[in-house]
């Protein structure tokens, strides 16, 4: 019996989904766990999965359309097998139209060049790509360096540009074949999400028509036009590359969630392996079996890379003379606009108050140190923060909600926030399910995100979904500071260094190694007996760190 499958909710605010490309086409067999489509949401594209077997009978939208989310996608089925009223089902009845979108659809197809431009509608056309919103709070991306230029031929996989958004530096990989046409702005340039960013088309295509129209609708105006370009790609160059392992993928790697899951454990480099799969897609299998190949000089002559110019340690000293003034206007990131914005927001409207404790930090010290002398991951004083704190929230779940309006959620999971201080400003990667996880497992995550921020590789399922956070300045000396909430968290735990004080212990004034943490709270959501019965908690844990392993 033939099956109807529905637009998926891929992320927690997508509520459509664009077609980047169909897998299968309609009459082709499908297996479970082949790759149907690509579904560009509003922050990444993401493979779909069958998760049944079948013939693909019917899909909902030509590869470039969109569906809101609970759409027909797809139906799969037997052969021949009549779909007719499954397909109404689900569009009122219009079958004539759906069962357009089965037959082939023109690629490529150049506008009419006697369109209006008022009402040419750019955002169906299979030709524009618009800046997509590749975090949750993105409102424009800068374009931080161009991969291809005009005139370059370019294949599906490869990467297009670096789009610096709010958060991070991400690559932009092209989801169609064709040479670029035209791109919306320069390097440095600000475009606002789904504004005219580039076209890709035919060679000699006239594409005069497309940029009027993002004119019309308020585009960023055009930086690089090429109404005719007929240019061939420039070769660059390209220096003898180091000995190093084969590649055999090049641009987008297509690879079972499973397969990524195991070669991100395993440290494995998908580029590196051979996929068995349909169309070379990389299996479970073909991990499990993977051993590094002979190292060979590969020199890579496909693709035309920009070097990034190296970074200084540090800003160079400007010497200026006594007595002149002199300053720097530096342009607002779109990350520390984000962090104005959305500290601004949680401070004034957020009801803050802060409760201040200190930690007896002598048992945690020695039993660090015992740790460190077998753990193959070097446990830090952060790790055995975290992980308390992790614990201590699961008692105290009321520390681990979050104020919606008309709601407050209380969160039984943990998942705790890391600032992470790069050199733009500040990210909260975040280590899920942080109770369940050993001291190696945490500190090995945290040290993996940091590095992570550190070269803007960080992506958004890496930062959403925090129920708590920690901003620990400990190691830069500073011994205690209040921090201002995340939202939409109810909580932040600073954390300060640890000091050597001296203390009375059993009547007598001996060294001891003191910490202090603040705990600032939301008192929409959370009371000072409240906040003070978790930081007790969170005291007598790392008073008596033993307690953690049990």
């Amino acid at each position: 019996m033939a099956e109807a499958i529905l637009m998926p909710r891929l992320s927690d605010t997508m509520t459509e989904g664009v077609i980047a490309a169909w897998h299968k086409q309609v009459g082709d067999s499908v297996n479970k766990g082949d790759l149907l489509a690509e579904i560009e949401t509003d922050k990444a594209t993401m493979e779909l999965e069958s998760y049944q077997k079948g013939v693909l009978l019917h899909i909902g939208t030509v590869a470039g359309g969109k569906l809101q989310v609970n759409d027909l996608l797809a139906i799969l089925g037997k052969a021949g097998e009549d779909v007719s009223a499954l397909i109404a089902a689900h569009s009122g009845g219009a079958v004539s139209e759906a069962a357009k979108a089965d037959a082939p659809a023109p690629i490529e197809t150049a506008p009419s060049v006697t369109t209006s431009t008022s009402s040419l509608d750019i955002s169906a056309m299979e030709e524009v790509v618009l800046m997509p919103r590749l975090s949750d709070t993105m409102t424009e991306g800068v374009v931080a360096g161009w991969q291809k230029q005009v005139g370059d031929t370019v294949k599906k996989g490869d990467v297009l540009a670096d789009i610096e958004t709010d958060k991070a530096t991400m690559e932009l990989e092209s989801y169609k074949d064709g040479v670029l046409l035209y791109q919306g702005a320069k390097a440095g340039e600000k475009i606002l999400v789904n504004d005219l960013l580039c076209i890709i088309g035919k060679p000699g295509q006239n594409i005069t028509d497309i940029v009027a129209a993002s004119k019309n609708m308020g585009t960023v105006a055009p930086t690089v036009v090429a109404a005719h370009a007929q240019t061939s790609a420039i070769s660059t160059p390209v220096a003898a590359a180091p000995v190093v392992e084969a590649v055999v993928n090049e641009g987008r790697i297509f690879a079972s969630p499973l397969a990524k899951k195991i070669a991100t454990e395993k440290g494995i480099d998908l580029r590196f392996v051979k996929g068995s799969g349909d169309n070379g897609r990389i299996t479970k299998s073909d991990i499990d079996s993977y051993s590094p190949a002979t190292a060979t000089n590969v020199a890579s002559s496909a693709t035309n890379v920009t070097a990034a110019p190296a970074k200084t340690a540090s800003a160079p000293v400007i010497n200026v003379p006594a007595g002149e003034v002199s300053f720097v206007d530096t342009p607002v990131s779109q990350m520390r606009k984000v962090i104005a914005r959305r500290l601004s927001e949680s401070l004034f409207t957020a009801p803050h108050f802060y409760l201040t404790m200190s930690i007896d930090m002598d048992a945690a010290v020695a039993a660090r140190t015992k740790i460190n002398e077998v753990a193959k991951t070097k446990i830090s004083f952060n790790d055995m923060v975290l992980k308390a704190t992790a614990l201590s929230l699961k008692q105290h779940p009321k520390v681990n909600s979050s104020w919606l309006g008309d709601t407050i959620r209380t969160n039984y999971h943990v998942n705790i926030g890391v600032a992470v201080a790069v050199e733009e400003g500040l990210l909260v990667p975040v280590v899920r399910f942080a109770d369940g996880k050993s001291l190696s497992q945490i500190g090995a995550e945290v040290k993996d995100f940091a590095q992570k921020a550190k070269d803007k590789k960080l992506q958004p399922s890496d930062w959403e979904g925090s129920t708590f956070t920690i901003s620990n300045l400990g190691m830069f000396g500073i011994e205690e500071f209040t921090a201002i909430i995340n939202p939409p968290d109810a909580c932040i735990l600073a954390v300060g260094g640890i000091s050597q004080v001296p203390v009375v212990k059993n009547g007598q004034v001996v060294p001891g190694n003191v910490m202090k943490v603040t705990l600032s709270c939301d008192h929409r959501v959370v009371d000072g007996a409240t906040g003070a019965a978790f930081l007790q908690t969170l005291k007598s844990l790392l008073e008596e760190p033993l307690r953690m392993l049990v």
